[in-house]
Order: structure tokens, then C-alpha cells, then sequence
């Protein structure tokens, strides 16, 4: 009988408005191996929560695989490293980002399996929300580690200005959908059971947000601030940084394909 695969979630206990109650690390654990997806900020309880679980498994902390190179996801690989000196450190390169945590990663690259505790992992290139972004497939349950890709009850920021890409990011969610996963464990948020409806309403949420921006820029808002406002009006100050990146992420998407120009800082039709 092929045994359940259960990864156990361990919280990187950063909560915050960006992070929400706080980012999802996932152990996976097979004899006395383990894999960790996603190395969380440091944070002392998030490595007292994985000590407990490695000793409960009998484990050692054998692999630890990064998502994305964004502070919430491998700023704690440096202290994960002091405290599991054996363990390896593996993502896809991210130049002039990786530099900032001092470990030695192992370079990922799209379509490798990768022994985690006695599961295979394979390696899934779905850039967008940032270009080294990686997800991580176990075929037998058809779960999918999607990182920051999707977010139960919330949306995704596209960081256009540290190298997020829209249309890169809505071929990252088609390639999900096209995998027809029955689980998608994100990096933020619950489960998710229902991953096709997520992943299409993702994709119908990107399309509606782009007919908003092209209906602003016909109305005459032609900077990122204004058309950002005209969309996000009402929103948290503190969420109108992301919003304004939103907006930019679209807006170069328009560009590239010949429905938007720019001349310095204003945009038009």
C-alpha cells in the first residue's frame, strides 16, 4: 500500500502585512532523511518547531529547497545552516540576489527530480512573481509546493521593479493548470483543495485587472500612482506599494505587446 504523502507545515512565525499570519515552510520527512521547502526568516521558534519535528521523525535535516529568492523565503537559510551544517541549500540562481545569504546553494534548474526523505520532487520553473521562482511537484499525490504563485482569499503581487513579470507569471499558472494538480501547498495561506477553480480565477482576476488599467489609461491617469489609485481606491496604504507594482507589472506587459507606451514616466493608450 503506497503510503500517504504528508508534509507537515511548519510556520516561519513572520506574520505581517505582506506575509499574512506568516509564510508556510513544509518538512517532508522519509526514514532518516528530511526535506525542507523553503528556509522562513530565522526566526528562533520557527527552528525550535523544526528541531521538534526532526526529532520526532528521527531525521536530520538533509535538504533545504528554496522557492524563490525574496527575504521571506531565504533570509533564514544562513541560521538554518548554522544549526544543520550537513544539510544542502538548493534554488534556482538568482544573480546579484542570492549573493545577500551566505550559503553555498546548490543550483537548481527546471525538470530535476530531487530525492526529498523517500519522495522525488521535480523541479518546476514558473517565474512572475520573481524570475528564479520554483515549484516543486510530487507526481504520486499530484501536490504542487507553489510558493508564492497563488494565495487562498488573496492575490499575488508581481514585483516588476526586482524582476516579476506578468505575462511570465500567467504562463506560470497555465503550466499548473495544465499539471491538473489535486493540491496546492502555497507558501502563505491554507491548503488549497481546489486548485483548478483557484488557478482559473487567478488567471480571470490578471485579465480583469488588465482591462482596468487599459480603462484608466483611457481615461486620461497616465502615471503608475494615479492609475493605481483609480483601481485601488480604499485600499491599506500600507498594501499600496504592492498595488503600485501591480500596476507596473501590467502596464510593461502592455508595452511589450504594443498596447501601451511611455515617454519618461507617463504612460498612454
Amino acid at each position: 500500500m503506497t503510503r500517504a504523502f504528508s508534509p507537515e507545515l511548519l510556520s516561519a512565525h513572520n506574520p505581517g502585512p505582506m506575509t499574512g499570519a506568516g509564510n508556510n515552510t513544509y518538512l517532508i520527512c522519509g526514514g532518516p532523511s528530511a526535506a525542507l521547502i523553503d528556509a522562513g526568516v530565522g526566526e528562533p521558534d520557527h527552528l525550535r518547531d523544526l528541531d521538534s519535528a526532526l526529532a520526532r521523525n528521527g531525521a536530520r535535516l538533509d535538504l533545504v529547497l528554496v522557492t524563490h529568492g525574496h527575504r521571506d523565503h531565504a533570509a533564514g537559510a544562513p541560521v538554518l545552516a548554522h544549526a544543520h551544517p550537513a544539510a544542502t541549500f538548493a534554488k534556482l540562481p538568482w544573480p546579484g540576489e542570492d549573493e545577500q545569504y551566505a550559503v553555498r546553494w546548490r543550483s537548481l534548474a527546471d525538470g530535476e527530480e530531487l530525492a526529498a526523505g523517500r519522495a522525488t520532487l521535480t523541479t518546476l520553473h514558473t517565474p512572475g512573481h520573481s524570475p528564479d521562482h520554483l515549484a516543486f511537484w510530487h507526481a504520486p499525490s499530484r501536490t504542487v509546493f507553489s510558493g508564492d504563485l497563488v494565495v487562498l482569499g488573496s492575490s499575488v503581487m508581481i514585483h516588476a521593479s526586482r524582476g516579476g513579470n506578468l505575462a511570465q507569471y500567467l504562463a506560470s499558472l497555465r503550466r499548473l493548470e495544465a499539471l491538473n494538480p489535486a493540491r496546492l501547498l502555497a507558501a502563505h495561506g491554507p491548503p488549497i483543495d481546489d486548485p483548478r477553480e483557484v488557478l482559473a480565477a487567478y488567471i480571470a482576476h490578471r485579465l480583469d485587472r488588465e482591462q482596468q488599467v487599459i480603462a484608466a489609461l483611457a481615461a486620461g491617469h497616465s502615471t503608475v500612482q494615479a492609475i493605481a489609485e483609480s483601481i485601488y481606491d480604499g485600499l491599506s496604504p500600507a498594501l499600496m506599494p504592492a498595488a503600485r507594482e501591480n500596476v507596473r507589472a501590467h502596464l510593461e506587459k502592455l508595452q511589450n505587446e504594443g498596447r501601451a507606451s511611455r515617454a519618461d514616466d507617463k504612460w498612454r493608450p
